[in-house]
Order: C-alpha cells, then structure tokens, then sequence
C-alpha cells in the first residue's frame, strides 16, 4: 500500500494481484489496466491508459457472460437471455463487481479526479473493471477469464432470477401501462453529456405526454431501462404497481 500527501492509502498493481489471486506475470500490463487517463495528463512518463484494454474487455465480457448464460440456463428462451446478458454488463454492475473486488483504491487517477471522488464513480468503476478484464484475457486465455467471473456472475444472476425486474424492466412496464390502457411507453433523450469516450445519456420514460421516470447510462439502451426501473418504483412506492 501507498499512502500519498492526502493521507489516502493506495494499493499497488502488485498487491492487488496477490489479494486477487491473479496470474500476472506483467505487472506493467496490469497496471496499465488500471490507469485512467487523467493519470497519464499528470505524469507524461505514463505511456497509456486503460482505454484499450477497456476496449477488450468489454468484448471479452460479452462472449464470456453469453456463454455462461448459455451453459447455465439450457431452458432460457433468447430473448431473456440477451435481456439478461445486457444487465449482467451494464455499467452499474460491472462497478459493483469492481466494488466487490474492491478496485476503487487500485486505480490510477489524476488527483482532482480523486478529489472529485473518482474512485467511486460508477463510470471510472466499470472502465476499470473491463480493462482489467481484458488485460487478463491478454495475459492468459478466455478459460481463466470465465474462472475469474464465475462466482461474481452466479451471485449477481441469482438476484436477477428473483428479481426479473431488475433486468428487464422496459417489458414490466410496458405490461402495467397496457394493463392500465395507457398506451406504450416511449424513451427520449433529452441529455448527452461527457466526452466521447465516457458519454453519459439521460432519457425519460414517458406514457403519453407523462414523464414517470428517468435515467442515466452509458448508452441510450441503458439509460432507458434505468428510466423504466425509476419509474417502476415510483408507481411501486404510490400503490399504483402491485
């Protein structure tokens, strides 16, 4: 661990290799997974940031939760597994799994990103996580990915199998609004912010000219089921949803 001027403790690429249990060999790729590039405009002897490997790892990630969803569910119909694929990367689970594994203190960020709280921004968190995938994947092979996620991804898919709205709540409610003859809900776009590489949309769930929720992702699709879930728990919370 290092502890800066701040007081802040850090932990190393090394360390947390060890804590992990993680084979690398090449600490340097490693720790390049874990370096975001507001690190790399503080001290330009930093080569490269995360971006790339952020870049793998989410492609990493989609075959190796497809395939762990394929073997582990033989009666799921294809549709509920691509809803459910979808929530098992979404942005704000791929950063409680970089919670889980605790990353937060393992990564390299410039100091007003720290000061910012960028070490536990939901954005930053999964951006770390996929790159640390995919310098994983890079390091050994697809097998000792699908190892390293097996126990975060049964924990996480069992909460979604007791809980199906929480991967799939554009369909929930949809079921309520039709049910109640309100219509279809549409999803619009009222806000993207950020810079290319971590933009952030906001979208509203709307049922005729009613706003009933809104949300934020890292792509519309994702934005737009959050919207769907906040307005679920609104009308769960009002009595309207049983």
């Amino acid at each position: 661990m290092d502890v800066h001027p701040e007081g802040e403790v850090e932990e190393s690429p090394s360390a947390l290799a060890r804590r992990l249990g993680l084979p690398f060999a090449d600490v340097f790729l490693l720790t390049r997974a874990l370096t975001h590039r507001s690190y790399v405009n503080e001290h330009p002897d930093t080569l490269e940031d995360n971006e790339r490997l952020e870049f793998l790892g989410d492609a990493v990630l989609d075959f190796v939760v497809g395939a762990w969803l394929y073997n582990h569910f033989p009666e799921m119909a294809e549709g509920e597994l691509t809803r459910m694929r979808s929530a098992l990367v979404c942005t704000d689970q791929l950063a409680d799994f970089a919670r889980q594994l605790n990353l937060g203190m393992a990564m390299r960020l410039g100091r007003g990103e720290v000061q910012a709280g960028g070490r536990e921004r939901p954005v930053l968190l999964c951006a770390t996580f996929e790159a640390l995938i995919g310098a994983l994947y890079l390091q050994t092979d697809i097998e000792t990915v699908r190892r390293f996620m097996e126990p975060l991804l049964d924990q996480a898919s069992e909460r979604f199998l007791l809980r199906p709205d929480l991967y799939d709540p554009k369909s929930r409610l949809q079921e309520w609004s039709q049910s109640c003859r309100l219509g279809i809900p549409s999803y619009v776009t009222v806000q993207v912010r950020g810079p290319d590489h971590e933009r952030v949309f906001e979208v509203e769930a709307r049922i005729g000219d009613k706003v009933y929720g809104r949300g934020r992702g890292r792509s519309k699709q994702e934005a737009a089921r959050n919207a769907a879930q906040q307005a679920l728990d609104l009308l769960e919370k009002s009595g309207e949803l049983v």
